[in-house]
């Protein structure tokens, strides 16, 4: 009598252990999930030199700035940040990234000019904590018209 429930208990243990693999293979999708490249001709190609505000921010290019950041961020950065920049807490939320700066009819140029900063070094660099990956570095992958159209549609998200 004691084979059919020596099979009956093996029967859990393989399929936890099955689950278990299933579920890993998964977990790690999110995190192999390659970046999508970002089709800028239309914008003012801006050159070698790195801008250290958004050139984009005001003026004829805005639009077309914001149109491109748009499909951008849903392709590239939407997984973490959220839909529309709402994060659902696995990253910032990117609609308060301007929220000491003024209100957005007359903000602070000093603050904004500090925020494309951290904005852009961000973008390039990623960051990391105690040696774990919270973003990776984007240096690589977006040019700087790429990173300050996607900054662009971030600036027209405000938080509610």
């Amino acid at each position: 009598m004691n084979t059919p429930r020596t099979k009956l208990h093996a029967l859990p243990a393989c399929l936890f252990l099955c689950l278990a693999a299933a579920f890993a293979g998964s977990a790690q999708a999110h995190g192999d999930t390659v970046p999508q490249a970002v089709d800028t001709h239309t914008l003012p190609q801006l050159g070698t030199q790195a801008h250290s505000t958004n050139p984009y921010r005001t003026g004829p290019a805005n639009t077309e700035a914001v149109r491109i950041g748009s499909s951008a961020y849903n392709q590239n950065c939407a997984r973490c940040h959220g839909l529309e920049a709402k994060s659902g807490g696995i990253a910032p939320d990117l609609r308060k990234l301007n929220a000491d700066c003024g209100d957005a009819k007359s903000p602070d140029k000093a603050c904004l000019a500090d925020m494309d900063q951290y904005f852009l070094s961000t973008v390039q660099q990623g960051r990391t904590r105690d040696g774990r990956v919270y973003m990776p570095p984007f240096k690589e992958i977006f040019t700087q018209e790429a990173i300050w159209a996607i900054r662009s549609y971030v600036d027209t998200k405000s938080p509610d």
